[in-house]
Order: C-alpha cells, then sequence, then structure tokens
C-alpha cells in the first residue's frame, strides 16, 4: 500500500480540525433522522442481539436511533476523537453501552467481527486504489460469514468534492469493483440529501452482502 503513516496522519488532522470547528449540527451530512440508514438496516433482517459497526460515525444520531430502537451490540468507530466525543456526551448515560472506536480505517485491524458494517460517506473520500482495497479487505474481514454491509458514497451526479477534499463518486458497479469484489448488491437506491444550508447532494446507497 502506497499509503504510509504521513497519509494517515494528515487525514487524521484534517478530521480533528473539520470537528473543532463545526457542531454536528453544521455539518454538510448532517440529518435529524438517518431514514434510509434505518431503512436498510431493517432490510438486512438483523435480530437485536447481531453487531453492528458504524464506520465514521463520530457526530452522526444513527446510534441514539439504533439504541431506541432496542439494538444491543453497537460499535461506533470514526477517525477524529472529537467527533465521537460529541455523541458520547449527547447519549448520557446510554453511551456506555456502545463501543467507541478512534481509528483510521485504512490501518485498522478489527479484533472482533461484525454482522453488520454501516459507512455513509467515508469510502467516497478515498479516491486511491490502494486505500480502496485497504478498505475492502478490513471491510471483508470485519464481516462475519453471512454479513452484509450498507454503503453510501456521492452518486455519479453527486459533488465533486466535500470538505475541502476531492471525492470518488459511484454507483453500485463502481462500488463493489473498487471494493475489490467478495461482495453482491442485495438493494440499491439514490438519495437527494438536503443539507443544513438547502445544497441537494446526491447520494449511492448499496446494501451488499458478503460472498
Amino acid at each position: 500500500m502506497t499509503s504510509g503513516n504521513s497519509t494517515g496522519t494528515k487525514r487524521a488532522n484534517h478530521w480533528r480540525r473539520i470537528w473543532s470547528e463545526k457542531s454536528p449540527n453544521h455539518t454538510s451530512w448532517y440529518q435529524k433522522i438517518p431514514e434510509t440508514s434505518l431503512g436498510l438496516i431493517k432490510n438486512s433482517g438483523l435480530t437485536y442481539e447481531d453487531s453492528i459497526i458504524d464506520v465514521g460515525g463520530g457526530g452522526s444520531v444513527l446510534v441514539d436511533c439504533l439504541l431506541e430502537k432496542g439494538y444491543q451490540n453497537v460499535s461506533v468507530l470514526d477517525i477524529a476523537p472529537e467527533a465521537l466525543e460529541y455523541t458520547y456526551a449527547r447519549l448520557g448515560q446510554k453511551a456506555d453501552r456502545v463501543s467507541w472506536i478512534v481509528a483510521d480505517i485504512i490501518s485498522w485491524k478489527p479484533d472482533k467481527q461484525y454482522s453488520l458494517w454501516h459507512d455513509r460517506a467515508v469510502f467516497h473520500f478515498l479516491t486511491n486504489p490502494n486505500e480502496q482495497k485497504a478498505y475492502g479487505d478490513t471491510l471483508r474481514s470485519a464481516l462475519v460469514y453471512d454479513g452484509q454491509a450498507i454503503v453510501a458514497t456521492f452518486a455519479l451526479d453527486g459533488p465533486t468534492k466535500c470538505s475541502g477534499l476531492t471525492v470518488q463518486r459511484h454507483d453500485s458497479s463502481t462500488l463493489i469493483n473498487a471494493l475489490g469484489g467478495g461482495f453482491m448488491v442485495l438493494e440499491t437506491g439514490v438519495e437527494h440529501h438536503v443539507t443544513p444550508k438547502k445544497v441537494v447532494q446526491q447520494f449511492t446507497w448499496c446494501r451488499l452482502g458478503a460472498t
């Protein structure tokens, strides 16, 4: 893999700066209710005991919704500890029911396997094929035998940049290829996300099954 520690440090510093400057409800990706995520998670057929990891979920309210619905085995990973601190504080005593992971997804080595991997808008920041492959390798190693992944990226007609960074846009076919294979598309669709500044962003959503 060509990206080394310096690249990972630069990536972490970028997102730590973003989260030190913005609160979650002022970010372009803010959602009051993550309806698409919740719908796809429901469609996955998980039990409330199955393990879920939300990758890049630092400031998201998805974890709040999952706990409220009764899911008992939830982990949240983010590269910026500041992002996780927002959510930890928001959850109060319920925060102790969640596993919190500070890590760069490119270099992270999972110490357990998950029934479901959820990623809304992390993968599209990986424009280097070697980093995309590293992500795919980590994803495959992190899933149980019959696990599923829900991945959302900017769609082919979506924005070309976010938070000052260039992104790679995807449809379901390019997403599977970038991950390096090993998945089949179980469900896909497009979401028109409206940012807090009322800008519409097109997202591709895919629910994938490990093959």
